[in-house]
């Protein structure tokens, strides 16, 4: 496995990165399973559904462990490094910029035609997904019911929660009672040690100390380990505690970093570089470069040390029987998750005639034409910028 042609491809998609989680997972699909064939749809689904149920940021935890399988755990974090190192440098540079931008950030026109595009490779997923997970009656039943569920509920509990129901639904039509086999297992204890061990002497430290760096980072990093959902559930967290409570940031500053977010790929947790630096503004430039660096590490950490620990477990226990069994019900809720999040960000971007024709033609030229991603993304905003 060419390494450098891996993280390459990590590249392209963090560039064609825009919509959220589902939008991130229909390029992961696009590039990393039907262009290069690194893993199948079926293991893209099972680690969606794994990264669902862990805390953190999902769709980086989902391309991390993508990389940890391609390559192992140094891959896994330079992969982690790729997909989020870039956007993290862009918010940090943007946010010394701020008071230039605040009067533009509200004309958003030429991000107009993103949303539809990220709505066309979200309805390739699914298509091509949902071929692969629907076997018989039952798989329809949870593709249909999973859809219908997140469509009326979208709240962050919700997701796991009928990701393990369909597990278990799927287990208990095929009549499998018996315990789990008895597998070999050696978790990777040492990580779960540091993920502990950082989070309690960081809060321990935050007692003793007052610097701001270090509030930053013990601050980001609980966010990192407490938030389901990924970063459309951050967001609001940090408005409380940086905005409201600490009052590190001003409303109209957070407020014109979260759209400048919105309007750049990559994760959306990579509003923490900014957040960080502009907690850490009237002080030094490398000051206030170190609180975006500091934030970063801080929000992302958490969730690459449990993929650390969870990716040799996850890799073992699908040897069992039992969760063989359960992981067919988890792809079709899966499946069901990509269709209903597809209507749902259509509906936000609108429907009108253009909108149905750019993400018409978005899916079209995905499905039967070999097209890098970011070109659709670069096509997009020239749209919206001369329409």
């Amino acid at each position: 496995m060419d390494k450098k042609l891996f993280l390459k491809d990590v590249f392209i998609c963090s560039l064609g990165a825009y919509g959220g989680p589902e939008a991130h997972y229909a390029v992961f699909s696009d590039q990393m399973v039907h262009k290069k064939k690194y893993l199948s749809d079926e293991e893209l689904l099972d680690f969606m559904a794994l990264c669902s149920v862990l805390p953190g940021p999902t769709s980086t935890q989902t391309i991390v462990s993508i990389g940890y399988k391609v390559g192992g755990p140094g891959l896994a974090l330079l992969t982690m490094l790729v997909w989020a190192l870039p956007v993290i440098i862009v918010m940090i540079f943007l946010s010394f910029f701020i008071f230039s931008i605040q009067n533009k950030i509200s004309d958003k026109n030429f991000l107009e035609y993103i949303g539809p595009m990220a709505v066309g490779f979200i309805v390739v997923a699914a298509y091509r997904i949902s071929k692969k997970v629907l076997h018989n009656k039952l798989t329809l039943i949870l593709w249909i019911l999973s859809a219908v569920i997140t469509y009326f509920i979208r709240t962050p509990w919700i997701y796991p929660t009928v990701l393990v129901l369909g597990g278990w639904i799927s287990t208990r039509y095929k009549k499998e009672t018996s315990r789990l086999e008895k597998i070999k297992m050696k978790p990777p204890w040492i990580y779960m040690f540091v993920f502990w061990g950082i989070g309690m002497g960081t809060w321990i430290l935050v007692q003793a100390s007052s610097h701001k760096l270090l509030i930053l980072f013990e601050q980001f990093y609980r966010y990192g380990y407490l938030v389901f959902g990924g970063g459309q559930v951050v967001i609001p967290v940090m408005y409380s505690e940086l905005v409201e409570v600490y009052k590190y940031i001003s409303h109209q500053d957070f407020l014109t970093g979260y759209g400048l977010v919105q309007g750049l790929p990559g994760p959306m947790f990579s509003f923490s570089a900014y957040a960080g630096s502009m907690a850490s503004q009237n002080t030094s430039m490398v000051y206030q470069i170190l609180g975006g660096l500091i934030s970063s590490i801080g929000i992302f950490l958490p969730g690459l040390l449990l993929i650390y620990f969870v990716y040799p477990i996850w890799d073992t226990l699908k040897k069992s029987r039992l969760l063989q069994n359960s992981l067919q019900g988890f792809r079709a809720v899966s499946g069901g998750l990509i269709v209903a999040s597809a209507i749902i960000m259509l509906e936000k971007s609108g429907l009108s005639s253009m909108n149905l024709l750019v993400m018409t033609v978005t899916a079209v030229g995905l499905y039967t034409r070999k097209i890098p991603s970011p070109l659709f993304v670069v096509a997009s905003l020239i749209l919206g910028f001369y329409i």
